[in-house]
């Protein structure tokens, strides 16, 4: 079997944001109980454009969002009274259960400063059993995050077991997330334990050992189920790796991803009938439901 690369579709967020929408695909509807993966920036703005880039509150249903930043800042509010600001190398898992509103704002000191803002973004679908829990939003410290290091790689484990690291963070079925470091002319080896693997190539270029195929920077590879999958950085590389057991399929629209249309339908007139709450200091304005069916 051959390894799928998929080319991110550019999508604009409004107001000079735009991102590389690698998941879902015509060719690839999910990784694992990964359904979703935008790719923000690297991206430099003044303050008057931050604030205009701002992501308002809107609603989630039935995943997890997880913000996972390269460089710059995002603070997250939502209904439940969360207002942190992630950093690089920090998680916010957000579980949206039965729903929850949220937004993503640019308001803090540096959030597009340097480098400027990247942000890799996955949504995590849930098991049906949980697809209804309540809601729920996590925090975790780069310091927290299990790493580890040699002179030629260095690897942070998001979530899951693996590598020989264990996550502190909590998922609702078997899951792994890296972000991995690479120099030039080191290798890695993606666990094969679980049945669905990806590689999402932020920068840098990557040669499948087993293979001999090459990879530019900006692709998502899906490596085939079992396989032996060596990866080899042809330059200083970053890639994050993630996969695990797929969950069945799953409906998407919008912000909602539900087992059920009919669960998606009812979210979707929950929102626009104000029966999901805003974030009690953050209430002022919100994304309105799209004017396009479900």
């Amino acid at each position: 079997m051959t390894t799928t690369v998929i080319e991110g579709r550019p999508h604009d967020l409004g107001h000079g944001l735009t991102v590389l929408r690698s998941l879902p695909t015509h060719e690839c509807r999910s990784v694992g109980p990964f359904v979703f993966l935008d790719h923000a920036g690297p991206v430099v703005m003044d303050a008057k454009a931050a604030r205009a880039a701002d992501v308002r509150p809107h609603p989630h249903i039935g995943l997890s969002t997880v913000s996972y930043l390269l460089s710059g800042a995002v603070r997250h509010r939502d209904n439940l009274g969360s207002d942190q600001v992630i950093q690089p190398g920090d998680v916010n898992w957000m579980t949206s259960g039965r729903g929850i509103v949220h937004s993503e704002r640019f308001d803090t000191p540096g959030a597009f400063a340097g480098a400027g803002l990247e942000l890799i973004q996955f949504w995590v679908a849930l098991p049906e059993e949980d697809q209804e829990i309540a809601p729920t939003f996590t925090h975790y410290a780069a310091g927290d995050l299990p790493h580890t290091e040699n002179s030629q790689v260095r690897l942070r484990l998001i979530a899951g077991d693996s590598f020989g690291l264990t996550s502190p963070v909590h998922t609702h079925s078997p899951t792994f997330y890296a972000h991995a470091e690479l120099t030039i002319d080191a290798r890695i080896e993606v666990p094969s334990r679980h049945a669905e693997r990806g590689a999402y190539i932020v920068r840098g270029r990557l040669r499948d050992q087993v293979r001999g195929t090459d990879y530019p920077a900006r692709k998502l590879l899906v490596f085939p189920a079992g396989d032996a999958v060596v990866l080899h950085a042809l330059e200083p590389t970053t890639v994050m790796l993630f996969g695990g057991e797929p969950l069945g399929p799953r409906f998407m629209w919008w912000n909602f991803v539900s087992s059920s249309k009919d669960r998606i339908r009812e979210a979707a007139a929950d929102w626009k009938a104000g029966r999901m709450a805003l974030p009690a200091d953050d209430d002022k304005e919100f994304i309105p439901l799209p004017d396009r069916p479900i």
